[in-house]
């Protein structure tokens, strides 16, 4: 055909054939799409859930009433020898079937696919909503009740026993897995979950423990010498058994000595060539207390012994001597430590009067030496037994009057240190501290407001309260030959405390003993009762705090002495003049001063 020919032409019936043709094949997608976009296309499942050919609305019902449901049933976990049941919307995971359906009814205009929603079919997963925290919680609930931390091997010395626990292997969920399984289940019909555990074994592996017990061993087996300039000093085995003690880092069980007690055990040979320092301490100026500074000393320092003894643990006997340098000791509290106590003001003072005798004089003398500076540092508690140490001559106590067992008053070792005992818990019961441990005598002591008075006995029982304020306290003492006075100093937290008296009640009169032996001490009666005090705490004006205490005194023995005639009359006891430490242990409680007694706040 040449290229001046030309293609016949269309006729006007073909293209009006074609046209029609073509605008009917519009039209019949037109109504394909228009039935498989209204609504869920057919042949649409979602987790087993027919919905296809649903309106958007009925879809929604459809799935929250069959899917929604079966959310909701609970899943079983297993983990270790445990089963956990788990409710999935407790632990935030929801179905959001509006979603769901969305995702099963969103199509494009692609006849290819409109055709295919008239044949095939579709599977939609459903849209889970996941509350990460409350997931979370119910995850760490199991985790919790399965995990153990595994347990590191200990390494326990002593001179005569070195006892090595091997460690022992511990369980860890994971919880991230365990979320994601837990989400997984909660749309699927409900089988058992294995709970994915891992074995912690220790950090330090029973190797190691071995070679810090061979290393324990070597340390305790001989003794250290020192030598600081001139002097040669000895550490002993059982000393460094004492200082001894391994504590886990990283993959080890690492040594680590006391050096404080290293050096306390060499500090006699070691005065020769050091200059001691001193503490920061308190004085009374005008009113109000003041801080005396420290003193740096030349000496040689805890941790620097520690170290040179530590060099040398592993060493054979021939080997195990260092050379010290001098360096410095610092005091046990700076000046600085001691002006950021707190101790600014008078909180409590407490003056205890007793009838002149010099057994008296030397005990309570003696026990208000031992607590006079003391520092109590928040949350500390007072020991008064081990703040004025056992009554013995060594420790500078006499023998004087106690009361014995059945009340009877008898000699001993440090009798009358319970009115020393009575003046430090009377001025810390107004000073605010926290009761912990106190006994007021068996008997009423009339010298002693009742319930307000307490007493101790080595090896029976004690006087303690803890220090339950925010900053440290100081306690001071004075004596004279018929009285100590206590003054405690810290920072006011209250305007002032009160005590309240209740009534004596339950009285119950003294029994008439009679003795015939030659060693019998008369003995008036003493009257029993119970009483009640309420400690009341003001601050602004208001009362803030109370606190009931209640103690018991019971009845003294009248002991009679019969004796041969033209024998002096006995001597009779007034139990009044006596202070004493008491063997009978009672309960005990606190009570406020009246008249000449009444402490100075």
């Amino acid at each position: 055909m040449s290229e001046h020919q030309q293609m016949p032409a269309i006729s006007k019936r073909n293209l009006l054939w074609i046209g029609g043709g073509i605008g009917a094949l519009f039209a019949f997608f037109l109504g394909i799409y228009a039935a498989t976009n209204d609504g869920v296309r057919p042949g649409t499942t979602v987790s087993g859930v027919a919905i296809g050919g649903m309106s958007t609305g009925q879809a929604v019902d459809v799935i929250e009433e069959s899917l929604g449901t079966a959310l909701n049933r609970k899943i079983e976990i297993s983990a270790g020898d445990q089963v956990f049941k788990v409710r999935p919307r407790a632990a935030g995971i929801t179905l959001d079937a509006a979603a769901t359906v969305e995702s099963a009814t969103m199509r494009g205009f692609n006849p290819f696919g409109v055709i295919s929603d008239l044949t095939g079919s579709l599977e939609i997963e459903p849209v889970i909503l996941v509350d990460q925290d409350l997931l979370s919680q119910s995850v760490a609930s199991i985790a919790d009740a399965v995990s153990l931390k595994p347990i590191e091997p200990k390494l326990s010395v002593t001179q005569k026993n070195i006892s090595l626990t091997q460690g022992s292997d511990g369980l860890e969920v994971d919880r991230v897995e365990l979320g994601t399984q837990i989400i997984a289940a909660a749309p699927k019909p409900r089988s058992m979950i294995e709970a994915p555990i891992k074995v912690m074994p220790p950090r330090v592996s029973a190797a190691n423990a071995i070679n810090a017990e061979t290393l324990a061993k070597q340390a305790v087996a001989n003794p250290v010498n020192i030598v600081v300039k001139d002097v040669q000093a000895v550490i002993d085995p059982e000393t460094i058994a004492q200082a001894l003690s391994f504590t886990s880092q990283g993959n080890q069980l690492s040594p680590e000595l006391n050096g404080a007690l290293l050096y306390a055990s060499i500090a006699n040979e070691l005065k020769r060539v050091e200059t001691p320092g001193r503490n920061a301490s308190f004085k009374i100026e005008n009113g109000s207390p003041v801080v005396v500074p420290s003193v740096v000393g030349e000496g040689v320092s805890d941790a620097q012994l520690a170290t040179s003894v530590l060099g040398v643990l592993s060493a054979p006997g021939s080997d195990r001597s260092v050379s010290v340098a001098l360096g410095t000791r610092d005091p046990e509290i700076t000046t600085l430590e001691a002006q950021q106590l707190g101790i600014n003001e008078k909180l409590s003072t407490f003056t205890q009067d007793f009838v002149y005798a010099p057994y008296r004089v030397t005990n309570i003398g003696q026990a208000a030496k031992y607590v006079n500076n003391t520092i109590l540092m928040p949350g500390e508690t007072f020991s008064m037994n081990d703040t004025i140490y056992e009554r013995t001559v060594e420790n500078g106590y006499t023998v004087g009057t106690i009361i014995g067992v059945g009340g009877i008053f008898e000699e001993a070792l440090g009798g009358g240190v319970s009115a020393a005992t009575t003046a430090v818990w009377t001025a810390a019961f107004f000073a605010g501290m926290e009761r912990t441990d106190t006994r007021a005598h068996s008997l009423y002591i009339s010298r002693y407001q009742p319930g307000l008075e307490a007493t101790v006995a080595w090896g029976v029982f004690d006087m303690k309260f803890t220090n339950n304020l925010s900053r440290a306290v100081l306690i001071k003492t004075k004596m004279t030959n018929s009285s100590m006075k206590v003054t405690f100093w810290g920072t006011k937290e209250f305007d002032s405390i009160e005590a309240e008296f209740g009534e004596r009640v339950n009285v119950n009169k003294s029994k008439k003993t009679v003795k015939r032996n030659k060693k019998c001490v008369a003995q008036s009666g003493i009257e029993g009762f119970t009483i009640t005090v309420n400690r009341v705490f003001i601050k602004d004006g208001q009362e803030v705090k109370r606190e009931p205490m209640t103690t018991i005194y019971r009845a003294g023995p009248n002991i009679v002495c019969k004796k041969k005639k033209k024998e002096p009359k006995p001597e009779v006891i007034d139990p009044s003049g006596v202070n004493s430490d008491d063997a009978v242990p009672t309960p005990a409680d606190a009570e406020s001063i009246f008249a000449a007694n009444r402490p100075e706040l």
